[in-house]
């Protein structure tokens, strides 16, 4: 960084210009990392990404309550053996995608509030998401590339302490 008086190269920690003398009056920033250009688009798309989870596990568990109930009462429906399994079943992928949404969210925020814990749970769900083609894998490669090497550890870090 340099003076916007004089010009003059700064360090980091300098209070004041060693040419002109003028007071520094922010910290110091050497240019945007990889970190922290990208750690908020990763967070926002982790909250919407669990939203569309929260839509799907909504849906789903109107589905379970609703329709599947509907279906053992047609006359050649399925079995009985069936139908003492599937409304279950149903209901339980539906709060499984809510779960799901939930941590998602909560990575999502703490990304966007640089947490500490936050880096660790996004790299978890992102290797989860992988699984979840093509929104999830892209959502987890983006976020792999962003927080998975060793430098942007420590960047990450360094933006939770700040």
């Amino acid at each position: 960084m340099f003076c916007d008086q004089c010009g003059a190269q700064l360090q980091a920690g300098q209070m004041h210009c060693v040419r002109c003398g003028k007071a520094i009056t922010g910290p110091l920033e050497y240019g945007k990392t990889r970190v922290r250009e990208h750690v908020k688009l990763v967070g926002i798309l982790w909250m919407a990404y669990s939203a569309l989870h929260v839509v799907g596990g909504l849906i789903v568990l109107l589905i379970g309550k609703f329709v599947v109930v509907r279906i053992g009462e047609i006359p050649n429906g399925p079995p009985p053996e069936v139908m003492a399994w599937l409304p279950a079943l149903v209901t339980t992928i539906g709060w499984l995608l809510l779960v799901k949404a939930g941590v998602g969210i909560a990575v999502g925020w703490g990304l966007l509030q640089h947490e500490e814990w936050a880096r660790v749970f996004a790299l978890v769900v992102a290797f989860v998401a992988l699984l979840n083609v093509p929104i999830g894998t892209g959502i987890g490669i983006y976020t792999l590339w962003v927080l998975l090497p060793s430098k942007s550890e420590e960047e990450y870090r360094a933006l939770a302490a700040a």
